[in-house]
């Protein structure tokens, strides 16, 4: 792009645009990275650079980008209509789609309710759990509160923040939250019980069903992220702690929320993270990968149980009085579809030699001097950057030190977001063998040249 034209974009960006997640005044203070368009798993900034995008977009691009059969399917929609409302009628993709879901998720979930983005799928299984305790056949309206891990991250309404757990984003608005019941999470490199995962019995999940048994009088629901908190660090589940959970909620009578907006739709290795211990959960929450990347739609999905709790006379008020403008949006309902063939006809089948070639580049990662902890479940993987590997200690956070790492990597042609000083590796799961060897060989490079100096971090 002609020098002119860059300098007016670079320069209505800042006048203008306010970036989610960003430190505005840090990002300011040199010139933006601005795409201009995409293809295969690169993006392309308005000077023709391409970048291998190591983190999908946001960790939601399946297929790549400008990947011709989704293109299609929003083209042949288009023809069609773009969108109409939801509320009080139908159309026929978000049929299609409602059906589709139900094929594919644990059995039982057979209601599909549709929003947005992967914040109000969770919000949507917050307030129905809620309204499900009054409405029921044996109400129990004194169940109001939620029980969520340490660490957690469900999104950002305020609901979402009262179940989250990260103080960065979330200390600031306390005052507007309400309380919830907060359980350890499974951080094995950081157990917070105190002990080393070779030896324990997966401790923490005792204390999590204890803290429930405490709880069910008062309990709504629990919400969790299947087999992986993204947010939190990219920390896995011991093998077995999903399927104990589900044992106690149902011992109890405790409604489980899984939250598989991250996790979900071949991210962990298969289509749904929770089928990989055989769980059902009474709200399966959606968004990021179900439309590949392509379009914001999000789904809750529940059972007959639930859903019959809300039926009766319109007088009653019985109804789920929530609902959003672009709800069941045609085009995003015709791409999920697409997006759904491809995964089950080609990239599912394709993922056990991806992920068996990203865990030996996560093994060569632990030997280097700066890395405490790799960590990896599917396609999702973290490396912890420590200033000492035997206390864990980690870096100054004034010093930025994940930050820096993705900012080098992005001067070799590699687009990183970190959280924190953990940096994720969540590429496009259509990603070829080649080009997840180069996306891992550019982070160990950077690593490896992280600190010439043994106490300070280079200023990559």
């Amino acid at each position: 792009m002609k020098t002119e034209a860059r300098a007016v974009l670079e320069q209505w960006d800042r006048d203008h645009v306010w970036h989610p997640f960003t430190p505005m005044q840090s990002y300011a203070a040199e010139p933006p990275l601005i795409i201009a368009r995409g293809h295969g798993c690169f993006l392309v900034d308005i000077d023709g650079r391409e970048y291998l995008d190591g983190v999908s977009s946001l960790w939601c691009n399946v297929h790549g980008h400008c990947q011709p059969e989704l293109d299609e399917a929003i083209r042949r929609q288009l023809e069609q209509v773009a969108h109409c409302t939801l509320l009080g009628q139908a159309n026929v993709p978000s049929i299609l789609l409602a059906r589709k879901l139900v094929e594919l998720a644990p059995p039982g979930l057979t209601r599909v309710f549709y929003s947005d983005d992967g914040a109000t799928a969770v919000e949507v299984a917050l307030k129905m759990a809620f309204q499900y305790w009054r409405q029921c056949a044996h109400p129990r309206p004194e169940k109001t509160r939620y029980l969520a891990l340490h660490g957690a991250y469900h999104g950002d309404t305020l609901g979402d923040v009262s179940v989250g757990d990260i103080g960065r984003f979330h200390e600031l608005f306390a005052p507007l939250l309400f309380s919830t019941v907060r359980a350890p999470n499974h951080h094995c490199y950081r157990c917070p019980v105190g002990l080393e995962r070779s030896s324990c019995r997966i401790d923490c999940a005792d204390v999590l069903a204890n803290l429930v048994r405490e709880h069910a009088d008062s309990l709504a629901a629990v919400v969790i992220e299947p087999l992986l908190q993204g947010a939190a660090g990219m920390i896995p589940a011991p093998a077995g702690y999903l399927k104990r959970l589900r044992e106690v909620t149902r011992e109890t009578g405790v409604l489980l929320i899984a939250d598989e907006v991250a996790v979900g739709f071949g991210r962990t290795g298969s289509m749904f993270a929770c089928s990989q211990e055989e769980v059902t959960p009474d709200f399966l929450c959606l968004a990021k990968g179900l439309t590949g990347g392509y379009l914001p739609l999000a789904a809750t999905l529940t059972t007959d149980e639930i859903y019959g709790a809300f039926l009766g006379r319109p007088e009653e008020g019985k109804t789920f009085f929530h609902g959003h403008t672009y709800t069941g949006n045609p085009l995003g309902a015709a791409v999920a579809l697409a997006n759904l063939e491809l995964l089950e006809n080609s990239v599912l089948a394709g993922l056990p030699e991806k992920i068996e070639r990203l865990r030996g580049h996560l093994e060569r990662m632990k030997e280097l001097p700066w890395v405490g902890d790799v960590r990896q479940q599917g396609m999702m993987a973290g490396v912890e950057l420590v200033q000492d590997q035997a206390s864990k200690r980690g870096f100054p956070s004034a010093w930025r030190v994940g930050q820096c790492v993705c900012r080098e990597a992005r001067d070799h042609g590699v687009l990183l977001r970190p959280l924190g000083d953990v940096i994720v590796l969540m590429p496009p799961l259509a990603i070829d063998l080649s080009l997840l060897d180069r996306l891992c060989d550019v982070l160990y490079n950077v690593l490896q040249h992280l600190a010439p100096e043994p106490d300070r971090p280079s200023k990559t």
